[in-house]
């Protein structure tokens, strides 16, 4: 009885005991293989990274650039001029005939003349150019005349006496009477202009001078032509 129950009892244990749970396994996937070999793969993607070809193989500025002139150098434009013999230059004290020389020419090696001084002369005391400014400044009379005037060349000559002497500089018509004893040239150089237009006489002896400054109170009128 005793043996009956005990292998009663043990005869079910495997069916009372769960079944063992199976470990799942991980299972590798293979990427799909291309067509191509691996060689041909890995060189397509370093071309993909290339930038493209600017301009293209075939295209029609690639064709132009291919069919431009060869660049010559400066030698080749222009070669240098033949080194001349030792017979052909040009020798001391000789004049030069020939045209081709390098050598400067006698008129550039000459010094340029210089330029022509007016002569000056001692002028009484009393007399300087500054004070010729105080007397300008001092409200005397210097014109002579009232208002200013329209004066013809005929009427201008009447004036060319020592104490009345009327001279017309870039058409202004001055008094210089007053200005004759100042004048740092003398009163003979003055009088030269006295009664007719001196313009072309000052630019050529002193043009640097500022006559509008110089001779403005001694304004008296306008130069105009001979009334028709």
């Amino acid at each position: 009885m005793t043996s009956y129950l005990r292998s009663w009892l043990y005869s079910g244990t495997s069916a009372v005991e769960p079944a063992p749970t199976p470990v799942p396994t991980i299972q590798e996937i293979s990427p799909p293989v291309s067509d191509s070999e691996d060689g041909d793969a890995t060189e397509t993607e370093q071309d993909d990274d290339l930038p493209p070809a600017f301009p293209s193989l075939n295209s029609a500025q690639r064709v132009q650039s291919s069919r431009l002139p060869r660049i010559l150098t400066d030698s080749q434009l222009m070669p240098p001029p033949p080194i001349p013999s030792l017979s052909s230059l040009r020798q001391p004290g000789v004049p030069n005939t020939r045209g081709n020389s390098l050598v400067v020419p006698p008129s550039t090696t000459k010094p340029p003349p210089k330029p022509k001084k007016g002569k000056k002369v001692a002028l009484a005391p009393g007399h300087s150019p500054l004070d010729w400014a105080a007397l300008k400044s001092s409200g005397a009379d210097l014109r002579g005349v009232d208002t200013l005037l329209r004066i013809p060349p005929s009427v201008l000559k009447q004036h060319n006496k020592r104490d009345d002497a009327w001279s017309a500089f870039n058409g202004k018509v001055y008094n210089m009477t007053a200005y004759l004893p100042f004048h740092p040239g003398g009163e003979k150089e003055l009088m030269r202009v006295a009664g007719r237009d001196g313009t072309q006489l000052f630019a050529s002896t002193h043009g640097w001078v500022n006559v509008d400054f110089m001779l403005d109170s001694c304004l008296v009128g306008f130069l105009v032509p001979e009334p028709s």
